[in-house]
């Protein structure tokens, strides 16, 4: 695998008026780049080009992306000559930081990853937890009719009379079985616990008892806030704050199954889920690429942009403990979103399936910039 090292400040700088542009370290590949890139531009040839996608770094529409995109792929084949490299995206690129004030730049990066569990197509005495498809009695409209400053937004409830009300709550739905029973059911798994991850991660691989790896995706939610569970056992005192990680509540979930229902209840927010053929798909309908693709919150940054993350990353040893932490940075794409991904100050970074993507996902939880790359318009120098 060639990573790349370009250094802006030896290529005479980014031209962003930025104090200290990032020396470009891309600690990945170049095809994973090149394969994110394309699935960000067949996300875009869909939209409207004249269309305003996100607020910052500056508004942005759909051709430019684009364009920022199509030309940053003909780069790419510098990929092994990181001074040429340099010196073309500083003549073609603005590198821009996610925010115009430098107190506002620091992003909190956390990590997402898809499971995969053990599930069954039919419903047995080891497979009784429920994966839901989407109800046919759950209404979503969007709010931008009523006000301009709320596209993208959705309200999401049920009718009952001639009265939209709020959907069942994880509660109303896994305790008192509000849709149990009434055919909505997909695939059952053995595990409450890694249920609700999968409703976490809002992705997942089911993996049957005759071998088959069905894949899972995020179809709708019940419209309810997200609310952390780890931040609740934390405020309680029940978990450490410098102890959590995603093996350390599985692990307290495990030990207190006694807290384990009351506690999943404080989080109302519901996912379903639909069957697909690839993925995962990210918010934008296109399948994530590991370590490339990231959410973010769609009403600040632009779909499908192009941008370069600076962070730390954790180190795990092969127990899967936490050792350590490494900087790292890469070029991402913004092509996902997430019920906890809000503000513009937020970003979760895909590390792929399977146990080891999630361990590392589980403790990953580090300050961060981000900075867009757009292309220059045309005349300028």
């Amino acid at each position: 695998m060639l990573s790349l090292l370009v250094s802006f400040s030896e290529a005479g700088g980014s031209q962003t008026g930025e104090t200290d542009p990032p020396a470009i370290r891309d600690d990945l590949d170049v095809d994973s780049l090149r394969q994110a890139i394309q699935r960000s531009v067949e996300f875009l040839a869909k939209l409207p080009q004249d269309q305003i996608v996100g607020e910052r770094p500056r508004k942005i529409t759909v051709q430019q992306i684009k364009e920022s995109l199509l030309s940053f792929v003909e780069l790419l084949d510098l990929w092994g000559r990181p001074a040429k490299m340099a010196e073309a995206i500083r003549s073609r690129f603005d590198i821009l930081p996610s925010a115009p004030d430098p107190a506002e730049r620091e992003l909190l990066v956390t990590g997402y990853y898809q499971p995969v569990i053990e599930g069954s197509l039919t419903e047995t005495a080891a497979y009784r937890f429920p994966i839901y498809r989407k109800p046919d009695d759950l209404i979503e409209a969007g709010r931008g009719g009523f006000a301009p400053q709320l596209r993208g937004e959705k309200i999401v409830g049920q009718l009952v009379g001639n009265r939209l009300v709020p959907y069942f709550s994880r509660y109303e739905i896994d305790a008192l079985g509000r849709l149990k029973g009434k055919g909505y059911e997909i695939a059952w798994v053995k595990d409450p616990v890694e249920l609700f991850f999968l409703h976490v991660q809002g992705s997942g691989i089911i993996r049957l008892e005759d071998g088959r790896m069905l894949q899972v995706n995020y179809a709708a939610t019940n419209g309810r806030a997200y609310t952390s569970i780890g931040k609740t056992l934390i405020d309680s005192g029940k978990i450490p704050e410098q102890e959590l990680s995603a093996a350390r509540l599985r692990r307290f979930l495990r030990e207190h199954s006694q807290e384990r229902d009351a506690l999943f209840a404080r989080n109302e927010r519901y996912v379903f889920f639909r069957f697909v053929e690839s993925g995962p798909l990210g918010s934008l309908e296109v399948p994530l690429t590991p370590g490339r693709s990231v959410a973010t919150d769609p009403s600040y940054f632009p779909k499908g942009a192009l941008a370069f993350l600076v962070s730390h990353r954790p180190i795990l040893d092969a127990a899967g403990n936490l050792v350590g932490w490494q900087p790292f940075s890469r070029f991402v794409l913004s092509q996902d979103a997430g019920g906890a991904i809000r503000g513009p100050g937020r970003l979760d970074l895909y590390f792929g399936s399977g146990a080891a993507a999630g361990e590392a996902a589980g403790f990953m939880k580090s300050s961060g910039r981000l900075y867009f790359l757009l292309k220059k318009k045309v005349g300028r120098e």
